[in-house]
């Protein structure tokens, strides 16, 4: 049976494409305890400079295909002519309360008043450490005319913030809209929802396949191991100049929802793609390995895979070239 399909549910709730384990069954307590002990270097010490960019250089026409990584997996993507910013996050903790945990390691490096004008923002789910209120009513302030696209059931925190009714497109899986010139398309991924203790999984959450008159990207969002689905995914809207996939925040208590660079690697490779930007990574203490293991490891395989990876600096807008770009910067 094909795992391109539309979501099905469990009375209110989604249910992922294939039987997953969220991992955090027996409580977030111990988890976020562990999370907050142990010996490897989970925040980068010292603290990391600011790194800054300067507004102009996001300015004037949109490229054909160039990413502003703002850290995590907030991407100002330029395709084809046409700015898209995903998952929009500017709050200094990727939790409900800052007391210390999630806490970002370097300021989002553009201010929101900065941003060039956008022609879409594209919504993967409604956790934390991807979507905060307070970013999206700034963003409705700034620039109120833009489109979005969520999944199912998640309009309703672009809406608390101020989006008119018209401009919120919720997708189901395998949905396509045409906007700004381009065909975005609603895939399946392998996660959860919820912001809250109680109310899981009654928001939708997606990968993205974002495809413009000469380029493809893939946006991952958040997805765990789903290699026949990306498989499908690839022979159906692949090949993809760019894929962008979370490497980071992986562990072995919850091995169902999140790549990982062993899985990034083979997600890449099953959808088609060509170079594979990391995300997901290097911003927020969400797990038990060090900050800059993801990365590390996914140089290694990349590498031995032949995979060109991109690595810019943050902030800093960067070409998308075949032989992909190496930044280095958490060695500094």
């Amino acid at each position: 049976m094909s795992l391109l399909q539309r979501a099905r549910r469990r009375g209110a709730e989604f249910l992922n494409p294939v039987p997953t384990a969220k991992g955090v069954e027996n409580g977030m307590l111990p988890i976020i305890w562990k999370m907050l002990r142990g010996p490897e270097e989970r925040v980068p010490k010292p603290a990391l400079a600011p790194f800054r960019t300067e507004a102009a250089a996001c300015a004037g026409p949109a490229a054909d295909l160039r990413v502003t990584w703002l850290g995590h997996s907030t991407v100002l993507l330029e395709l084809d002519g046409r700015r898209i910013l995903t998952d929009p996050m500017w709050a200094g903790y990727a939790s409900p309360l800052p007391f210390g945990f999630g806490r970002r390691f370097f300021p989002v490096p553009l201010a929101l008043a900065d941003l060039p004008p956008l022609d879409l923002i594209v919504q993967s789910h409604d956790h934390y450490d991807h979507l905060d209120p307070a970013t999206l009513r700034q963003l409705a302030r700034l620039q109120p005319t833009v489109p979005v696209l969520c999944p199912l059931r998640v309009g309703r925190y672009y809406a608390a913030a101020g989006w008119a009714p018209q401009l919120i497109h919720e997708l189901d899986w395998t949905d396509s809209v045409q906007v700004a010139g381009l065909t975005v398309t609603a895939v399946p991924a392998r996660h959860f929802s919820g912001r809250g203790i109680t109310g899981q999984n009654q928001t939708l959450w997606a990968s993205y396949v974002l495809q413009g008159p000469q380029h493809r990207v893939f946006f991952g969002g958040d997805t765990g191991p789903f290699l026949a689905g990306h498989a499908e995914i690839g022979a159906a809207y692949g090949p993809f100049d760019l894929t962008m996939l979370e490497v980071g925040a992986y562990g072995e208590g919850w091995p169902d929802i999140h790549l990982g660079p062993e899985n990034a690697i083979q997600a890449h490779q099953a959808l088609g793609g060509k170079v594979l930007l990391p995300i997901h990574w290097g911003t927020f203490n969400l797990a038990f390995h060090s900050w800059r293991e993801p990365v590390e490891q996914v140089q290694q395989l990349a590498a031995a895979a032949g995979i060109p990876l991109l690595l810019p600096t943050p902030g800093l807008p960067t070409e998308v070239a075949p032989a992909g770009f190496s930044s280095c910067w958490w060695e500094r």
